[in-house]
């Protein structure tokens, strides 16, 4: 068996994502950064490893690429089950997959890089343009996601009760890409509070993209 690589990038959510999960299992890796700015994941030694080009992409023990991070984070699940991202019951585990995937889904492919910078090339999108079609689609899922997140019994210190799942990992990481695009956080008291609570936890902190090798 070999060892575990995470190909990844500092500054992407997806790849903090990942980074957050890994930490939580305590699963030892090797990190390989991709500067997503200057095109490195679109070279010929990357796209050997995923050919879709994006991240992250972990590499497993025995070989296996995994892109995606949702997938990523339910394959850690399984492969190292303490401590569980996902509840034991099935309304549980359908409740974090749908928060996971508001942010996941609905909010990161409009917003990520590549999206961004197609805005840029093909209709000359500028520097506040940007910053204000990202915010807007923050606003279009934060909006349901706080109603839905204050008003349920579920919700505890976490996004589901007292335990650490995908969806806080997912909602971790879009707060702190909010933050580049000076989203104001004021509206949405419940997730700042979650993602307060969370940022406590070293595994989380110590993901962040400003601790990262390649954030100098």
């Amino acid at each position: 068996m070999g060892e575990i690589v995470l190909h990844n990038y500092f500054r992407s959510s997806t790849s903090y994502r990942v980074r957050i999960a890994l930490a939580l299992k305590g699963i030892d890796y090797r990190y390989v950064a991709h500067n997503l700015r200057t095109g490195e994941h679109r070279e010929e030694s990357y796209l050997g490893v995923n050919p879709q080009g994006l991240m992250p992409a972990l590499v497993w023990s025995d070989g296996t690429m995994i892109a995606q991070s949702l997938a990523i984070l339910e394959f850690l699940d399984e492969v190292h089950p303490e401590p569980a991202l996902l509840p034991t019951d099935r309304h549980g585990r359908a409740r974090v997959r749908m928060i996971a995937q508001m942010i996941g889904c609905d909010i990161h492919p409009v917003n990520n890089l590549r999206v961004l910078n197609e805005l840029r090339k093909r209709y000359g999108a500028d520097d506040g343009e940007i910053a204000s079609w990202f915010r807007h689609w923050v606003a279009a899922t934060f909006e349901a996601l706080e109603t839905m997140l204050a008003t349920s019994s579920e919700t505890g210190r976490y996004c589901h009760g007292d335990q650490v799942t995908i969806a806080d990992l997912c909602l971790v990481a879009q707060v702190t890409n909010n933050a580049r695009f000076e989203v104001d956080m004021a509206p949405y008291p419940t997730i700042a509070a979650i993602n307060a609570a969370c940022m406590e936890i070293p595994a989380f902190a110590n993901s962040a993209p400003a601790k990262q090798p390649d954030a100098a």
